[in-house]
Protein backbone atom coordinates (compact mmCIF):
# COMPACT_ATOMS: atom_id res chain seq x y z
CA UNK A 1 0.00 0.00 0.00
CA UNK A 2 1.73 3.27 -1.16
CA UNK A 3 0.61 6.20 0.96
CA UNK A 4 0.85 9.93 -0.61
CA UNK A 5 0.07 12.82 1.82
CA UNK A 6 -2.96 10.74 3.56
CA UNK A 7 -3.75 9.47 0.08
CA UNK A 8 -3.99 5.61 -0.66
CA UNK A 9 -2.66 4.89 -4.56
CA UNK A 10 -4.98 2.55 -5.00
CA UNK A 11 -4.30 -0.17 -7.32
CA UNK A 12 -5.80 -0.84 -11.08
CA UNK A 13 -7.40 -4.11 -9.39
CA UNK A 14 -8.67 -2.52 -6.20
CA UNK A 15 -9.86 0.85 -7.95
CA UNK A 16 -12.06 -1.57 -10.53
CA UNK A 17 -13.41 -3.40 -6.92
CA UNK A 18 -14.57 -0.03 -5.97
CA UNK A 19 -16.48 0.83 -9.19
CA UNK A 20 -17.92 -2.57 -9.58
CA UNK A 21 -19.29 -1.94 -6.17
CA UNK A 22 -21.20 1.04 -7.43
CA UNK A 23 -23.63 2.39 -9.90
CA UNK A 24 -23.91 5.87 -10.39
CA UNK A 25 -20.57 7.78 -11.68
CA UNK A 26 -20.01 10.60 -13.67
CA UNK A 27 -18.83 11.33 -17.37
CA UNK A 28 -16.90 14.41 -18.57
CA UNK A 29 -16.81 15.25 -22.44
CA UNK A 30 -15.59 18.28 -24.27
CA UNK A 31 -18.49 20.40 -25.52
CA UNK A 32 -16.10 23.37 -27.79
CA UNK A 33 -12.90 22.74 -26.00
CA UNK A 34 -14.74 23.28 -23.02
CA UNK A 35 -15.53 20.63 -19.91
CA UNK A 36 -19.07 19.21 -19.15
CA UNK A 37 -19.77 17.09 -16.82
CA UNK A 38 -23.14 14.73 -16.33
CA UNK A 39 -24.34 11.88 -14.11
CA UNK A 40 -24.75 8.42 -15.15
CA UNK A 41 -25.49 5.21 -14.29
CA UNK A 42 -23.84 2.40 -14.99
CA UNK A 43 -22.43 -1.15 -15.33
CA UNK A 44 -19.16 -2.86 -15.88
CA UNK A 45 -18.65 -5.56 -18.49
CA UNK A 46 -15.42 -7.11 -19.74
CA UNK A 47 -13.17 -4.67 -18.16
CA UNK A 48 -15.14 -1.63 -19.86
CA UNK A 49 -18.26 0.81 -18.34
CA UNK A 50 -21.17 0.93 -20.20
CA UNK A 51 -23.93 3.40 -19.64
CA UNK A 52 -27.30 4.38 -21.54
CA UNK A 53 -27.79 8.12 -22.98
CA UNK A 54 -30.17 10.18 -25.62
CA UNK A 55 -28.84 12.20 -28.01
CA UNK A 56 -27.10 15.04 -26.74
CA UNK A 57 -23.43 15.55 -25.66
CA UNK A 58 -22.46 12.61 -24.49
CA UNK A 59 -23.82 11.05 -27.52
CA UNK A 60 -21.92 13.11 -29.72
CA UNK A 61 -18.96 12.36 -27.65
CA UNK A 62 -19.18 8.59 -28.49
CA UNK A 63 -20.13 8.97 -31.79
CA UNK A 64 -17.07 10.41 -32.94
CA UNK A 65 -14.90 8.00 -30.53
CA UNK A 66 -13.84 10.64 -28.22
CA UNK A 67 -11.42 10.04 -25.48
CA UNK A 68 -13.92 11.14 -21.92
CA UNK A 69 -13.24 10.11 -18.25
CA UNK A 70 -15.32 8.78 -16.17
CA UNK A 71 -15.15 9.30 -12.40
CA UNK A 72 -17.04 7.11 -9.23
CA UNK A 73 -16.53 8.22 -5.83
CA UNK A 74 -17.98 7.25 -2.27
CA UNK A 75 -17.36 9.43 0.70
CA UNK A 76 -18.69 9.63 4.25
CA UNK A 77 -18.82 12.34 5.48
CA UNK A 78 -18.99 12.17 9.17
CA UNK A 79 -16.07 10.05 8.87
CA UNK A 80 -13.96 12.16 6.75
CA UNK A 81 -13.37 9.21 4.58
CA UNK A 82 -13.50 7.94 1.04
CA UNK A 83 -12.07 7.28 -2.31
CA UNK A 84 -12.00 8.07 -5.59
CA UNK A 85 -11.69 6.28 -9.18
CA UNK A 86 -10.93 7.64 -12.52
CA UNK A 87 -10.97 6.34 -15.82
CA UNK A 88 -10.01 7.77 -19.04
CA UNK A 89 -10.48 6.08 -22.11
CA UNK A 90 -12.18 6.06 -25.72
CA UNK A 91 -16.28 6.27 -25.42
CA UNK A 92 -18.49 4.27 -28.41
CA UNK A 93 -21.38 3.59 -29.16
CA UNK A 94 -22.52 0.20 -29.11
CA UNK A 95 -25.00 -1.36 -31.72
CA UNK A 96 -24.73 -5.09 -30.74
CA UNK A 97 -28.34 -6.53 -29.41
CA UNK A 98 -26.42 -9.59 -27.51
CA UNK A 99 -24.19 -6.91 -25.63
CA UNK A 100 -27.13 -4.81 -25.10
CA UNK A 101 -28.74 -7.46 -23.59
CA UNK A 102 -26.04 -8.29 -21.31
CA UNK A 103 -25.80 -4.60 -20.21
CA UNK A 104 -29.69 -5.11 -19.17
CA UNK A 105 -29.26 -7.97 -17.59
CA UNK A 106 -26.85 -6.69 -15.50
CA UNK A 107 -28.79 -3.72 -14.66
CA UNK A 108 -28.61 -1.04 -16.44
CA UNK A 109 -31.24 0.79 -16.74
CA UNK A 110 -31.52 4.64 -16.72
CA UNK A 111 -32.59 6.23 -13.32
CA UNK A 112 -33.90 9.25 -15.25
CA UNK A 113 -37.25 9.36 -17.08
CA UNK A 114 -37.35 9.56 -20.97
CA UNK A 115 -35.93 7.31 -23.61
CA UNK A 116 -32.10 6.78 -23.37
CA UNK A 117 -32.19 4.00 -25.85
CA UNK A 118 -28.19 4.50 -26.63
CA UNK A 119 -25.61 2.28 -25.36
CA UNK A 120 -21.93 3.97 -24.86
CA UNK A 121 -18.74 1.98 -23.68
CA UNK A 122 -15.95 3.31 -22.22
CA UNK A 123 -13.06 1.12 -22.61
CA UNK A 124 -10.42 2.32 -20.07
CA UNK A 125 -6.85 3.01 -21.25
CA UNK A 126 -5.96 4.64 -17.90
CA UNK A 127 -7.18 3.48 -14.36
CA UNK A 128 -6.03 5.68 -11.32
CA UNK A 129 -7.94 5.84 -7.83
CA UNK A 130 -7.15 7.02 -4.26
CA UNK A 131 -8.98 6.46 -1.01
CA UNK A 132 -8.62 8.70 2.09
CA UNK A 133 -6.32 7.12 4.87
CA UNK A 134 -6.51 8.14 8.72
CA UNK A 135 -3.45 6.53 10.11
CA UNK A 136 -3.07 6.24 13.85
CA UNK A 137 0.69 7.36 14.73
CA UNK A 138 1.82 3.63 14.43
CA UNK A 139 0.46 3.27 11.28
CA UNK A 140 2.12 6.59 9.88
CA UNK A 141 5.61 5.63 11.68
CA UNK A 142 5.29 2.53 9.72
CA UNK A 143 4.25 4.03 5.84
CA UNK A 144 7.26 6.31 6.78
CA UNK A 145 9.71 4.07 8.18
CA UNK A 146 8.74 1.51 4.36
CA UNK A 147 6.94 -0.69 6.79
CA UNK A 148 7.80 -3.38 9.00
Amino acid sequence: MLIDEGLELLTEEDAWALVQEEDLGRVGVSMSALPAIFPVNYVVLDGAVYFRTSPGSKLSAASANAIVAFQVDQHDRRERSGWSVLIIGLAEVVHDVGLAARAAAAGLQPYADGRRGNLVRVRPELVSGRRVVHAGADDAARVAGGGR
